[in-house]
């Protein structure tokens, strides 16, 4: 698995647009910093057959730090959510099903198998 990033995929777009790089980086920043705000707002963004995202709140809960054991409060927190779509799900289903099958490792012997040999 790599990383795609923002640049390689202005790239990919000016590339299959023709369209002149920093113009492509102008829309997709914008179109990027569009979603945030709705998201911010609280708005849901769908997208059809790719996915839906939505703004969830998390509760205020109790919880512990694990080096001191000390109980802390966990203010309530926005999230995002991200519901896979249609067309999304299919693609990822078609792509794993066409992945190369895993191979199999051999199961380790006990000590007291290995010091019997």
């Amino acid at each position: 698995m790599t990383t795609t990033t923002k640049k390689v995929l202005i790239d990919r777009i000016a590339e299959l647009t023709g369209q002149k790089r920093p113009v492509v980086r102008e829309i997709v920043q914008l179109f990027l910093d569009q979603m945030v705000e709705e998201l911010r707002r609280g708005n849901r963004l769908e997208f059809r057959d790719f996915g839906i995202f939505e703004v969830k709140t998390r509760a205020a809960r109790r919880a512990q730090n694990p080096k001191t054991l000390e109980r802390v409060e966990v203010p309530p927190k926005r999230t995002v959510k991200f519901k896979v779509g249609r067309l999304l799900r299919e693609g990822l289903d078609q792509q794993s099903s066409q992945a190369p099958a895993m191979v199999e490792a051999k199961p380790k012997r006990s000590r007291a198998a290995a010091r019997a040999v």
